[in-house]
């Protein structure tokens, strides 16, 4: 039959199928048909056979679309194509009206295609296989499969027979086994079964001695074989996203393994070996951890859903049935059967807090980040239980941990119970009805108890000799009394620090009666009356009055007693100061103050990234030990005295510079709030408009207080006001020269020009032109896998290269632009830069775009606070909750 006849195309026709075979003919060159780029890009494969049947079939590259009508008569034409070395036959460039991928009609391959000797790379992705076509096994030379996004659910059992494979993908299949006969793939080095349903793997996986790299995750895998350790060349294997409840401890003596990715598993144990290693990632594991309580239990034995959230995910949705779910970052949830009367969409995020809006009491420490849990304001049929993992304040032997909720107007404190799991990890347990606003903290350790008219008696469960008698008649209604105590082991002359504090504006109708400690080494024996002061403070600290002569002061031996109305903050001083106020309100100020470090690091492998921190200076030494393989740096800087809550920035001078447009950046420097038991680190790139091919830059940064806390008192605020009280220290940054990459033209960035853009929107944050550069800066050979997660196509991919060859620079920058104007338009834009760059194995670069996106959505409700609309949106969202 004539190719017009084929084409359905009649007489009349021929003059313009002859035209068309002239727009086919610029298609090929340099012994390549890229036809997948267009519409009819079989048609032209068809017109060129007929009409350029030489040169076609001396063609060693070829790539057709699956999505096309005509490729089913395509087919048969190319197993004449017997140069052959690449073939692609990729589905996924149509997309349905949700704008998903469509999978080519693709299910099978004529049996001529096993004769084609030369093929070495076959990509079959996005298509509809449910098998893997048998003339595969007979391909000789094939080093390259690609059978990702189909619908296989089986390889076949000599499958092995494929000796000279080096890479196989079949991610995102329906993969429930496999055969015995892949240890036979001598040669394998990249295998992905990423996203099957893999429930076991066979023992001859252990065979593939050249294998570099393995992917399977997300698949059900609840064990894996031993034999894994003999993978020597190994140095990537990702297991995240399965149900393992093990694993061998002798993977961690794998010597090439750089990377074993062990998060969102079941895994309640793991081997000290491998527990230990740097290069194995753990979050999302119930690790030490109990289950929730005997009711849970029960349920789960009856079947309860078990949800295990990957870090990119931000909700999750609840049924009548109840379900246990664990986020990424450690926190878990149990929503018990009936919860929820209809199926419920809960949505969740975690963000850095920030003290305009968390409000800390006195002595306050801050352990976690803000857990915010949507919707707000409906009301769960039973309780939910939340467990939040928190940082463990092994030094505050007087505090309590409790989980805080904010209302949408204030702060309260929930009944929590506090679970340890680990020698390291920690949990706060709580119950709630409502969902909104949570974090953990440690306050001082609170004692309460109800007064009632025939009077009560409170004392301390810190120290017991603190007790405070309510006498019959005291008041006439119930009302709640709280007591804090504050060991003070600042100074010897004063007894502990005692709070009371009340759910009444009232005072009391009949004193009540106070025994506090006396001093330390005072007794009623040598007690001299003159030299001891009774001090009032008020709830802020800023004023403490002697109020000795006011108050009847009664002796034993160990104590002192006395009796008041108001309550307040109560201190005794034994001392030879006439005015003691003055004293006991700067001890009081150093009992809230941290002696803290500064640290300034640069990575070792890349000095233009820095790492800044705020260490308290207890933690100094081991934080050094854990960064010193990764990083080098100056000494730390002398120690300074900072306030929970603080802000402080740090500023590049001299020659250093930074990303102006990050929107943790104030003026050209960065932004920090210190809380003791956070990390307060930053992690940024810098760069300096000082050539640097001639001569390395000498820089350095230099840390300076921002704003006091609103708590603080009021003389400790006035003594850092003026520029040079508000400097903290300066330490050295130093930039090498820079060495030119062979080939490079002079300039920065070889004269790359970048179009205008902002990813995002303005309530999530925006990634700016600059921000992208940056990150381009971090990127290298790995360009290619980050575009490929992005969802770029592998023919931009190729194009790309060709375009930029011998550039590394170029072809980055040409990639990452190359997307960003693709989803300009796109809100989702940046979690998908974020996804695709976890996906490659780049968290370092997702946690940097996930810190300028956090910082965006503060600038941006900051805006929104500043123009008064803040009040008016959750004045709204009050109504909506109401109705």
């Amino acid at each position: 039959m004539a190719m017009a006849e084929l084409l359905g195309l009649g007489d009349e026709c021929r003059e313009g199928a002859s035209g068309a075979l002239v727009l086919a003919s610029s298609c090929l060159a340099d012994n390549r048909l890229n036809l997948d780029v267009y519409p009819d890009g079989c048609r032209r494969f068809l017109q060129l056979f007929e009409g350029q049947r030489g040169e076609v079939v001396q063609v060693e590259f070829l790539r057709l679309s699956s999505n096309d009508r005509l490729l089913g008569t395509s087919l048969g034409i190319i197993p004449h194509l017997k140069h052959l070395k690449s073939l692609v036959l990729k589905g996924g460039y149509a997309r349905d009206e949700f704008g998903s991928c469509q999978h080519g009609s693709l299910t099978n391959l004529p049996p001529d295609v096993g004769n084609l000797r030369c093929l070495t790379h076959l990509d079959l992705s996005f298509n509809s296989f449910s098998t893997l076509p048998s003339c595969i096994l007979h391909l000789p030379s094939l080093r390259v499969l690609l059978v990702s996004h189909n619908s296989l659910v089986a390889l076949p059992e000599d499958f092995g027979s494929l000796r000279k494979l080096t890479f196989f993908s079949a991610m995102k299949n329906q993969l429930k086994d496999l055969p015995q006969s892949i240890g036979e793939l001598a040669v394998l080095q990249d295998l992905d079964l990423s996203e099957n349903a893999l429930e076991f793997l066979p023992e001859e996986v252990g065979n593939l001695h050249n294998c570099t790299e393995l992917d399977l995750s997300g698949n059900r895998l609840s064990s894996i074989p031993d034999s894994l350790a003999n993978l020597k060349s190994l140095r990537r294997l990702h297991l995240h996203s399965n149900l393992l409840v093990t694993v061998p401890a002798s993977l961690a003596s794998l010597p090439n393994l750089s990377r074993l990715d062990l998060q969102n598993n079941c895994l309640r144990a793991v081997p000290p070996e491998i527990q230990t290693s740097p290069f194995v990632h753990l979050r999302g594991n119930p690790l030490g951890e109990t289950e929730p309580p005997s009711q849970a239990d029960e349920s789960s034995a009856k079947g309860l859903r078990r949800l295990f959230l990957a870090s990119g995910e931000d909700s999750f949705t609840v049924t009548s049935e109840g379900c246990k779910v664990v986020l990424a970052c450690g926190i878990h949830f149990y929503f018990p059967p009936g919860a929820a009367s209809d199926p419920l969409r809960i949505y969740f995020r975690t963000l850095a807090p920030d003290p305009q809006w968390v409000k800390l009491r006195h002595h306050d420490v801050l352990l976690s980040r803000v857990l915010e849990l949507q919707p707000h304001g409906v009301k769960f049929q039973q309780e939910v239980q939340i467990w939040m993992p928190y940082a463990s304040p092994q030094t505050l032997h007087q505090h309590e941990v409790v989980v805080r909720t904010f209302s949408g107007q204030s702060w309260s404190d929930l009944r929590t119970r506090v679970e340890q799991k680990r020698k390291s990890k920690h949990v706060a347990h709580c119950s709630v009805l409502h969902f909104s606003w949570f974090l953990v903290v440690s306050r001082l350790v609170e004692n309460e108890c109800k007064v009632p008219t025939e009077g009560t008696l409170l004392f301390s469960s810190v120290d017991p000799n603190i007790k405070v008698t309510f006498p019959a008649g005291v008041t006439e209604e119930t009302r709640s009394v709280k007591l804090q105590v504050r060991i003070v082991y600042e100074t010897s002359f004063a007894s502990p620090l005692l709070c009371l504090f009340q759910d009444s504006l009232l005072d009391f109708l009949r004193p009540v009666r106070i025994q506090l400690p006396l001093p330390p080494g005072v007794t009623g024996l040598n007690l001299d009356r003159s030299r001891l002061h009774l001090l009032h403070g008020d709830l802020e600290g800023q004023t403490w009055d002697d109020i000795t002569s006011q108050v009847v002061l009664e002796f034993t031996h160990l104590y002192a007693v006395f009796e008041v109305t108001h309550f307040s903050w109560y201190w005794l001083w034994y001392s030879t100061k006439t005015y003691i106020g003055g004293i006991a309100k700067k001890v009081y100020e150093r009992l809230r103050m941290y002696q803290v470090n500064f640290i300034a690091l640069q990575r070792k492998k890349d000095p233009e990234q820095v790492l800044l921190q705020c260490v308290p200076k207890h933690k100094v030494d081991p934080v050094l030990k854990k960064l010193q393989d990764r990083y080098r740096g100056p000494e730390p800087s002398d120690m300074v005295e900072m306030f929970e809550g603080e802000q402080f920035f740090a500023a590049f001078e001299r020659g250093i510079s930074i990303d102006m447009d990050r929107p943790d950046c104030v003026d050209g420097r960065l932004s920090f709030i210190f809380y003791s038991h956070l990390k307060n680190m930053k992690e940024i790139y810098v760069t300096s408009p000082v050539d640097r091919k001639g001569q390395a830059v000498k820089g350095q940064v230099s840390f300076y207080r921002g704003a006091i806390p609103e708590s603080i008192p009021e003389d400790a605020s006035r003594r850092r006001k003026g520029p040079d009280s508000l400097w903290l220290a300066t330490l050295p940054i130093k930039l090498p020269r820079l060495k030119p990459r062979w080939g490079e033209n002079p300039g920065p960035l070889n004269g790359f020009s970048f179009p205008p853009l902002n990813l995002g929107n303005a309530e999530t944050g925006y990634l700016t032109q600059a921000n992208l550069l940056s990150i381009a800066r971090r990127v290298g050979a790995d360009w290619q896998t980050i575009g490929l997660n992005l969802g770029l196509t592998y023919q931009q991919i190729e194009r790309i290269g060709y375009n930029n060859r011998q550039d590394l620079d170029k072809q980055i920058l040409d990639m990452l632009f190359s997307w960003a104007q693709q989803n300009s338009e796109d809100p989702d834009s940046v979690n998908k830069l974020i996804t695709a760059m976890k996906k490659s194995g780049r968290q370092d670069i997702a946690d940097e775009v996930e810190t300028i996106i956090e910082l965006g959505r503060q600038k941006y409700r900051e805006s929104i606070r500043r123009v008064g609309l803040e009040q008016e949106s959750s004045t709204e969202d009050s109504a909506i909750a109401m109705t």
